[in-house]
């Protein structure tokens, strides 16, 4: 019995016997609620991601005191955050980054480790959007040796129902109308096929041969690491554990309150994804944190190396990708099956949750077992096990937009707090988050044009004109649901007619 089983068996154990206990999988304060999120737990649970952190990045404050002044603040230190700051710098700006707890101890240093374009169930405007992301984060990978262990093997999203393979045929003829597209997708419903792919019981398949499986955390920390060494203190400084408890409007400046004293600002960059509500009142119910859980299985005896990133949806997606012997290796080889999902193993989702220093045994019953009825990992005809043991297991925040898509553009006055928001637009404010659980194809390329307009850059990257803030659209955004069906997520496919 592994001890991740035992542990969930104790809490259930203990929750019959109504103790309770200092690390309860399901605190009380956990409900279901539109509340403005929280700050960041201190106490967050272990990412595998995490094992191997950057030395010059823990606990890093460039300067021993938090500088009054910078043209630029940078609040939090993920995937938008890091590219953006990477922009603004080439632009000649000085930026503070400030995070409230480590560097990359968010959603990006919690995810599943894998980028995977969605080209076919995308507009093609949104398809080229990411597939142009997925090639900017190749190319810096490829031209400056990061290590972080990318690698390009193909994508696999693996269908169980008539329903889905159905709009997945529909949505695979929609994209023959697009040179530049047809080939990013193709379906497999041949059996023989299906099995070589390692999914014998799916009866369909997408495969996107633009999908890579990488170690976020360290291509975060690379970005990070590389503007600390190139610049001084003026230009670029980062101060960790430094949260951002308020932001202030003064004259023509921001002044962000922090526990380590203010600091004053031109412009203000807000790549705080789940947490945005929390110094944007406003955007409370617009921009809703989501927990999602993530455990790095260990494989069965004699189990194959997996040739492909892999999904499988029922409402929520699941998403897997296997380590394999030639990435990092930290201490004992690891062959991890690194999976994520599973959300709707309990009611609602987890959402409106915005702690990641718990895991929810519900749902990692759920991730142990799921597996086994999904994916293929043993050779011939041997039975899979039903159960897989995780020797790492965590929780991470996910920014879920009602619209399902990013904010990327200057704040309007409406997203503030009432006492805030008499004018109607707001100088010197900014946002790239709400990736919905899809940041590692979307987020470099916004935290990239979002720092290109604050520099006032024509012709630039740009985005798509859906994920720009005003206050129509989140009007527009606070009728709808987020969606928690195979049926939502069919009905949010583009249209075939």
């Amino acid at each position: 019995m592994c001890i991740s089983r035992l542990q969930i068996e104790i809490w259930d154990l203990l929750a019959f016997m109504h103790i309770n206990i200092s690390m309860d999988p399901l605190p009380s304060e956990e409900v279901v609620s539109r509340q403005r999120a929280e700050l960041p737990t201190p106490n967050s649970t272990h990412s595998y991601w995490h094992r191997d952190p950057s030395k010059k990045l823990l606990n890093h404050h460039t300067t021993k005191d938090l500088p009054s002044t910078a043209d630029v603040v940078v609040i939090g230190s993920g995937l938008s955050g890091a590219f953006a700051t990477r922009e603004l710098v080439a632009g000649g700006r000085s930026v503070v980054m400030l995070e409230a707890r480590e560097a990359c101890w968010g959603a990006t240093g919690r995810n599943g480790g894998h980028c995977q374009p969605n080209v076919w169930g995308n507009t093609e405007e949104l398809a080229r959007f990411e597939l142009a992301t997925f090639n900017l984060v190749k190319d810096l990978v490829t031209q400056h040796n990061v290590p972080c262990d990318w690698k390009v093997v193909g994508g696999i999203r693996a269908i169980y129902t008539e329903d889905v393979l159905e709009v997945a045929k529909q949505q695979i003829e929609r994209l023959q109308k697009y040179p530049d597209l047809k080939d990013k997708a193709f379906l497999i419903t041949d059996q023989a096929e299906l099995a070589t792919q390692h999914v014998p019981d799916a009866i369909g398949a997408i495969l996107q041969p633009n999908a890579a499986k990488l170690w976020p955390y360290k291509l975060v920390a690379w970005i990070l690491e590389t503007l600390l060494n190139e610049h001084d203190a003026a230009v670029f400084n980062l101060q960790t554990n430094t949260p951002v408890i308020n932001l202030e409007r003064r004259e023509t400046s921001w002044i962000a309150h922090t526990p380590h004293g203010t600091i004053k600002a031109r412009e203000v960059l807000l790549t705080t994804n789940a947490y945005t509500s929390y110094l944007l009142p406003g955007l409370t119910d617009v921009i809703l944190p989501v927990r999602g859980q993530v455990c790095a299985l260990e494989p069965p005896q004699g189990a194959v190396q997996l040739p492909h990133s892999y999904v499988w949806t029922d409402a929520s997606d699941q998403y897997l990708i296997h380590r394999g012997l030639d990435d990092t290796q930290v201490g004992a080889l690891d062959r991890s099956l690194v999976l994520g999902g599973e959300r709707f193993a309990v009611p609602e989702g987890e959402e409106g949750i915005s702690r990641d220093d718990a895991i929810n045994p519900v749902i990692s019953r759920a991730l142990h077992s799921s597996l086994s009825k999904a994916i293929k990992l043993l050779p011939g005809d041997e039975p899979e096990k039903e159960e897989l043991c995780a020797a790492y297991e965590w929780t991470g925040i996910m920014g879920y937009s009602r619209d399902a898509h990013p904010f990327v553009g200057r704040v309007p006055a409406s997203f503030l707090a009432e006492s805030e928001s008499e004018s109607s637009a707001v100088e010197g404010l900014w946002i790239s988050a709400a990736f919905t659980g899809h940041g590692m194809p979307v987020a470099p390329r916004c935290g990239i044009a979002v720092a290109q307009m604050m520099l006032g850059k024509e012709g630039g990257v740009g985005v798509p004109a859906a994920w720009v803030p005003s206050a129509e659209r989140i009007a527009r955004a606070r009728l709808m649901e987020l969606p928690r069906t195979v049926k939502d997520l069919i009905r949010s496919l583009p249209s075939v007619d």
